[in-house]
């Protein structure tokens, strides 16, 4: 049976991205939807009932969702090709555990940022830096998280990196003051075309951004 990959996602989600960059890294070709989250289309409705968010991938009309279960998925399937989990046992669980760490603590902090304000958002941007500091400190020395290969915590992680501008505008900081190792390796994440291919432009989603704190009342 032929692969038809479709992927229902919106072109500013890093979660959407991870997706985006795993199929790359696969050199699989898909057909790209995307999605008006503020009227969610049937499809995507029908696909993902549950959470109704995206993104979605759609593999011969079965729906797979959540991006790290996705991107697992993916690696899983097409296993040919560019592997992103280990396959040692202990370092794949320690692949899973970062990534549930950012999916756990960097988005809704990275939130805040962009949310609050005064003491609220200063609280952020500290325990924010805490957290990548963290990262940064099991990068190490290493060109990427899982060694000499670009895996499952790099894609997990560096979908944020096109985020970073619109944090540190609107939270006057500077990340690469604070974790120079961790931009360095953004940046030797950006060398791959797979990923600088999947990734937003920055100054787009500060724009996007931007235009979402004027709705807020924030700007």
């Amino acid at each position: 049976m032929a692969n038809e990959i479709i992927l229902l996602d919106f072109w500013p989600s890093m979660f959407g991205m991870r997706v985006r960059c795993a199929l790359a890294e696969k050199g699989l070709r898909y057909e790209y939807r995307e999605e008006d989250l503020r009227n969610k289309s049937p499809l995507l409705l029908e696909m993902n009932p549950v959470h109704k968010k995206i993104p979605v991938l759609i593999h011969n009309g079965k729906p797979i969702c959540e991006s790290t279960i996705i991107v697992q998925y993916i690696d899983e399937v097409w296993k040919d090709k560019s592997p992103l989990l280990p396959t040692d046992p202990y370092q794949r669980a320690q692949a899973r555990f970062w990534a549930d760490y950012v999916d756990k603590k960097l988005y809704e902090l990275g939130r805040k940022i962009w949310t609050t304000k005064g003491e609220e958002l200063e609280t952020s941007k500290k325990e924010f830096i805490e957290c990548l500091k963290l990262l940064e400190g099991e990068l190490g020395d290493k060109p990427y998280f899982g060694g000499e290969n670009f895996g499952f915590v790099d894609v997990s992680l560096v979908t944020f990196s096109c985020w970073f501008y619109a944090y540190e505008s609107f939270g006057n900081f500077n990340i690469e003051a604070e974790c120079p190792k961790l931009i360095a390796w953004t940046k030797r994440c950006m060398e791959r075309e797979t990923v600088s291919s999947s990734l937003a432009d920055p100054h787009k989603v500060h724009d996007f951004v931007s235009g979402m704190r004027k709705r807020l009342g924030i700007e």
